[in-house]
C-alpha cells in the first residue's frame, strides 16, 4: 500500500515488493518518477510520443533503404509513379520522392527543435529578468516585447529568408527572432509571483547576484511550463516553416524541406498526387503527435488535471 511521506512524495510499504511501474516498494518516488507515470497515463500522449520517435528513426535511417539521394536525378524516370525502384515515385525533375521526403523531414525537424529549443530559453531568460528586476528595466523590456509582438513578423521573415537565398540556418535566425515574445510574455506573468517567495527573499538578504537568483531559483521552478512551451514550439515551428517554404520564402533548392515538397506538390496534385501525399502526410503525422505529447506533459505536470490528479 502507498503511504504519505514528508515532504509530499509517496511512500510505498516496507514488504520489499515491486510496485507498478518499475518502483521498488519502500523507496520513496521522486517528481519525476510521479510526472513519468501521470505521462503513461496518458494513452494518446503515450502513442503520440511512440509516433514523434517512429519519424526521428525514419529520419535517421530512412535514406538507407534507398540507393538515391535527395539531388540525385533519375532522367528515365520523370513524374513516375511508386513502385519498388521509387518507393514514393519521382517529380518532374526525376528526384526521388522518398529520398527527398527522408532529407526534407531531416531538415524539417532540424528546424522545428532549433528554434523551438532557443525561443523557450530566450523567452525564459528575458521574461524572468523582467519581472525580477522591476521597475525601470520591467517596463523598457516589456516595452521592447509589446512592440515586437505588433510587428508584422511574416513580411519581416519572408524579405530576409528571401534575401538570404533560403538558407535554413538563416531562417531559424529569424524564425527565433520573432518566435519568443509571447512566451516572455507568459513567463513573465507567472514569474511576478514567484519573485515574491521566501526563498528569492532569502537570497536576495544573502547577498546573491540577481543572475544568479533568476538562474538557479526563478527559471526552474517554470520547468514544467517551459517543457510543455518546448514541445508545443516544435508544432508551431513545423507549421510556420511549411507555410514559408509553401509559399516559396523558406528553404530553397537544391535544400530541401517538407515545405517545398508540398509546394512542389501542390502544383501538380491532380497529375502527380504522391508528390503532395508524402510531405503531407508526414506533416500531419509530426504536428498531431508533437500535440499528443504537449497535451500528455501539461497534464502531467499541472497537479489540478483529472490525469495529474493522482499518483
Amino acid at each position: 500500500m502507498m503511504t504519505s511521506a514528508p515532504g509530499g512524495r509517496a511512500q510505498a510499504d516496507d514488504s520489499g515488493l515491486a510496485a507498478p511501474g518499475g518502483l521498488v516498494r519502500g523507496q520513496p518516488l521522486n517528481r519525476g518518477q510521479l510526472y513519468f507515470r501521470r505521462f503513461r497515463r496518458n494513452r494518446a500522449a503515450v502513442a503520440g510520443l511512440g509516433l514523434f520517435g517512429a519519424l526521428v528513426v525514419f529520419a535517421l535511417v530512412g535514406g538507407w533503404f534507398t540507393s538515391y539521394s535527395y539531388s540525385d536525378v533519375d532522367f528515365a524516370s520523370l513524374s513516375a509513379e511508386p513502385s519498388p525502384e521509387h518507393l514514393f515515385g519521382t517529380n518532374g525533375a526525376g528526384n526521388d520522392t522518398y529520398a527527398q521526403a527522408v532529407h526534407g523531414l531531416q531538415r524539417s525537424l532540424i528546424i522545428a527543435i532549433s528554434v523551438s529549443l532557443l525561443t523557450t530559453v530566450i523567452s525564459a531568460l528575458v521574461g524572468a529578468a523582467a519581472a525580477y528586476l522591476g521597475g525601470l528595466a520591467e517596463r523598457a523590456i516589456l516595452g521592447v516585447v509589446h512592440f515586437l509582438l505588433v510587428v508584422p513578423a511574416f513580411l519581416i521573415l519572408a524579405l530576409v529568408s528571401q534575401s538570404a537565398g533560403g538558407d535554413w540556418r538563416v531562417l531559424i535566425v529569424v524564425l527565433t527572432a520573432f518566435g519568443w515574445m509571447f512566451n516572455a510574455r507568459v513567463v513573465w506573468s507567472l514569474t511576478t509571483s514567484l519573485r515574491e517567495r521566501e526563498y528569492v527573499r532569502a537570497a536576495q538578504f544573502m547577498g546573491v547576484r540577481p543572475a544568479r537568483i533568476i538562474a538557479r531559483h526563478l527559471i526552474p521552478n517554470l520547468g514544467s511550463l517551459l517543457i510543455v512551451t518546448f514541445t508545443l514550439g516544435v508544432v508551431g515551428t513545423v507549421q510556420s516553416e511549411t507555410a514559408l517554404s509553401f509559399v516559396g520564402f523558406g528553404v530553397h533548392p537544391p535544400d530541401v524541406s517538407l515545405g517545398t515538397m508540398l509546394g512542389d506538390g501542390a502544383t501538380a496534385i491532380s497529375s502527380a498526387p504522391w508528390l503532395f501525399v508524402a510531405p503531407a502526410a508526414l506533416v500531419t503525422l509530426l504536428t498531431v503527435s508533437m500535440a499528443l505529447v504537449g497535451d500528455g506533459l501539461r497534464d502531467a505536470l499541472d497537479p489540478t488535471s483529472r490525469v495529474g490528479g493522482g499518483r
